[in-house]
């Protein structure tokens, strides 16, 4: 069976074609982005040869579908897809694998709110999809799905229990498939499925996670994304008094102050207004930006908080797995991460992580706990659960 993962973002489309009867084989891959700007860029390739990168105009996702599946067509028509697979995000009530039917998406756009820049996105990219393939199924694996392991202690806020019940508030976490990944991927090389780890997907967004035995047990991320580690552009973890603080004593409006929290925050705002991007940063700080090295170690010094936490959560450590694009690729946030955490059982050897590529044990010899760069694959396990909703599995 065919399976078609797409991946949406607000002014991207980024997708990959399965062949799930043939070793989980990538037929086809692409990268449509700066969708709705005027001029956007389009690059794709497949197992036929097919290649290429374009400029052109995708003036909405409805046209940048259109152009991916007329890319597809030599490796797939649209009739010989079993489903359109999506990681969505978030959506009151529920969560798991689910047929995107009307229901689901009143649900999701209930929480749209406390998810702006996912839902309203996937939404009309769904919706366009439906329109563009009325006879293919439409599968969402939602993001939160990992998380319903958590334990009430780790999920619940400290709010009245009848509001949280209410409201559908509660910790919920995100980057689930992500997170599943590292954790499936570090049970094969522990070679035992019990077993302590501090799971970190760390990118433009990224969060922690505690697992014990393959299951979350708690998680940085909460009711949105807008909590726990510094994101590119959000603020992360914040003292809820200083939205009250800025509109009360300071007169920013609620508008204002939300425009803040979400674009202009985090690594951004940290940094002054150097970048958003780590990248830059590390570059900034080693030219000499105060403002960019502070926002780099104060990244890590997050990413670091959490382990230690997790680790008390746990009992231990057996293994900390570093993924996502800083994960895989910044050997200065490990390394400032995993700085004095020896007496966990956790040491890191500098050589090995300076050279560090995806799949590297980068752990000191003789330590307890093994250390591991691990390149994610959120679309394969997304088409996973997918491919087993569709032959009668379980929506969970």
């Amino acid at each position: 069976m065919k399976i078609l993962i797409c991946n949406v973002g607000s002014t991207s489309l980024k997708y990959r074609l399965l062949d799930m009867d043939d070793g989980e084989k990538s037929l086809a891959w692409g990268k449509q982005e700066r969708v709705g700007a005027p001029m956007g860029a389009y690059s794709h390739e497949d197992v036929l040869g097919g290649k290429f990168e374009r400029q052109l105009p995708i003036p909405d996702h409805g046209a940048g579908i259109s152009l991916m599946l007329e890319a597809l067509r030599g490796v797939a028509r649209p009739e010989d897809l079993g489903c359109v697979g999506f990681k969505v995000v978030h959506a009151k009530g529920v969560s798991g694998v689910q047929y995107l039917t009307d229901d689901v998406l009143c649900k999701m756009e209930a929480f749209s709110c406390v998810a702006p820049a996912h839902n309203p996105p996937y939404l009309a990219a769904i919706r366009q999809f439906r329109a563009l393939l009325p006879s293919t199924p439409l599968i969402g694996a939602f993001e939160t799905a990992f998380h319903q392991t958590m334990p009430p202690e780790a999920a619940l806020y400290g709010i009245p229990l009848d509001v949280s019940r209410k409201y559908g508030i509660r910790r919920y976490g995100f980057h689930g498939a992500s997170l599943e990944y590292l954790s499936e991927w570090t049970a094969a090389r522990l070679g035992t499925r019990e077993y302590r780890l501090v799971a970190c997907h760390l990118g433009g967004s990224g969060s922690v996670c505690a697992v014990r035995d393959g299951k979350s047990i708690d998680t940085s991320m909460g009711l949105s994304l807008q909590c726990g580690l510094l994101q590119n552009n959000r603020c992360g973890d914040l003292d809820p008094y200083v939205v009250f603080y800025l509109a009360e004593e300071c007169g920013m409006t609620l508008g204002e102050i939300k425009t803040m929290l979400e674009t202009k925050s985090g690594l951004l705002g940290l940094s002054g207004g150097v970048s958003n991007d780590l990248r830059d940063l590390e570059k900034a700080a080693q030219a000499g930006s105060a403002d960019a090295a502070v926002a780099v170690r104060a990244y890590a010094y997050g990413v670091k908080k959490y382990i230690g936490a997790y680790a008390a959560a746990l009992g231990g450590l057996d293994a900390i797995t570093f993924g996502g694009g800083i994960g895989c690729n910044s050997a200065a946030v490990r390394r400032m991460a995993l700085e004095g955490l020896s007496f966990l059982g956790a040491s890191l050897d500098e050589e090995k992580n300076a050279r560090a590529k995806p799949g590297d044990d980068i752990s000191l010899a003789g330590s307890r706990a093994r250390i591991f760069v691990v390149d994610t694959d959120e679309e394969l396990i997304v088409a996973r659960k997918a491919l087993r909703l569709l032959q009668g599995g379980a929506a969970g």
